[in-house]
């Protein structure tokens, strides 16, 4: 989930409270539970003793792995991106002008698991805005959708629009898309 605040005519884009609780108990546990894992096995107390050591030595690696990855989105006061409506995003690795984005997508890398908003512009630059997923998927199309959608050129709306689906949108979400004019 998505907290959106409007400051001084500039959307402010940051998570929820619950997403940060939500993220460090699945991987803080994680980790924690394969090193419990490997505590409780390597004490050969019990006969399934065996099987906590290997639980525990394929599970560390891929929690620790992770875990690293998501350290920079442990700041509850990080900012993932700014919209100032109608004119540009702010984001930590560039400015990009709303009627200049080409193309929007929200990218799960696969090396390390982790969502990132992908935009591409007419002068053929792609910039990509983190989200550690802490942005879920319904709150990315909400906020492009809303935000973003109005200000873009029409090939760029022709685009977004075959990519949502905004019947499953307000089934889920209740969204609806108000039409907007715009100067």
């Amino acid at each position: 989930m998505a907290k959106i605040k409007e400051k001084n005519n500039t959307i402010i884009i940051k998570t929820s409270l619950f997403t940060y609780v939500w993220m460090l108990l699945f991987y803080f546990g994680g980790l924690g539970s394969s090193l419990l894992l490997l505590t409780e096995g390597f004490s050969f107390e019990s006969k399934y003793s065996f099987k906590y050591i290997l639980g525990g030595i394929m599970f560390l690696p891929i929690f620790s792995y992770l875990t690293l990855w998501i350290i920079p989105a442990l700041n509850p006061a990080k900012v993932l991106f700014k919209i100032i409506p109608g004119k540009k995003i702010i984001a930590k690795r560039g400015t990009i002008s709303l009627n200049d984005i080409r193309d929007i997508n929200l990218v799960r890398n696969p090396f390390n698991l982790i969502n990132s908003i992908v935009i591409e512009t007419f002068s053929d630059e792609k910039i990509k805005i983190c989200t550690y997923n802490l942005i879920d998927d319904y709150s990315y199309e909400i906020i492009v959708d809303q935000y973003i959608y109005p200000h873009m050129t029409e090939n760029a709306k022709k685009v977004w629009n075959r990519k949502i689906n905004l019947d499953r949108l307000k089934e889920v979400t209740r969204y609806e898309r108000k039409e907007q004019n715009i100067d």
